[in-house]
């Protein structure tokens, strides 16, 4: 009889800390979102806080668009990944503008490159959102005109294209 008590309190106690977890998430800036996009084959990936940025629409999903746009010289490849990764490989004539060290180089950056520039950021490929960020980060700073490359470096390599 006493375990019946026990595990009624239990279950309750349980059910107030679900209820007030999923509503300080809901209230929270930072709150994690709940649904997400897992289709690596659809999209990029994408469950982040609701504060971060994920416009579907700045995306360029095929490889091949992005070697066209490439192609057509009339865009700059930016390299969202650490100054490490882009050593390691980077597509041929990219800038690097790490995510983490956007503070520090912005305003070289934006010395090089007006801000009508049309600018392609990537990173590593659909499950990277750094690319996302660096997009959202380069529109604060007065660049309209930036998309972001899904498949980033891993896909871009993949097909053969140029890489330095």
């Amino acid at each position: 009889m006493q375990w019946n008590i026990i595990i009624k309190e239990m279950i309750f106690l349980l059910g107030i800390a679900i209820i007030s977890a999923f509503t300080a998430n809901f209230f929270s800036p930072a709150g994690i979102a709940l649904v997400g996009q897992w289709d690596e084959s659809l999209d990029a990936i994408t469950a982040a806080a609701k504060s971060d940025v994920f416009n579907g629409e700045l995306e360029i999903k095929h490889v091949k668009i992005a070697k066209q746009i490439y192609d057509s010289d009339k865009a700059v490849f930016v390299d969202a990944r650490s100054l490490e990764d882009f050593a390691d490989g980077h597509i041929k004539g990219a800038e690097s503008l790490p995510l983490d060290q956007f503070d520090n180089l912005i305003e070289v950056f934006k010395e090089k490159y007006p801000a009508e520039t049309f600018i392609v950021t990537y990173c590593s490929g659909r499950t990277c959102n750094d690319s996302h960020r660096l997009e959202q980060l380069l529109f604060d700073n007065g660049y309209l005109n930036v998309s972001v490359f899904i498949d980033g470096y891993p896909g871009w390599k993949m097909e053969g294209y140029p890489i330095e």
